[in-house]
């Protein structure tokens, strides 16, 4: 399996995802939501594969637990 191309953490369960950060905002991709389930703890973009991980759940490799 290969790494997602970037990972975002975050303490938010609604995220959005437009496809920008290292390229600009007209290069990315049409603004999407998401929600993060509590039991799954990460929702994946469906354009780019970003992964948004909720800090301290399931899917918090990081946390401080």
């Amino acid at each position: 399996m290969q790494p997602h191309p970037e990972v975002f953490r975050t303490k938010h369960h609604r995220v959005h995802c437009d496809g920008s950060g290292q390229v600009d905002a007209a290069l990315g991709h049409p603004r999407v939501y998401y929600q993060i389930d509590d039991e799954v703890g990460f929702v994946d973009c469906g354009y780019c594969d970003r992964r948004f991980v909720l800090e301290g759940g399931p899917a918090d490799n990081i946390s401080g637990s």
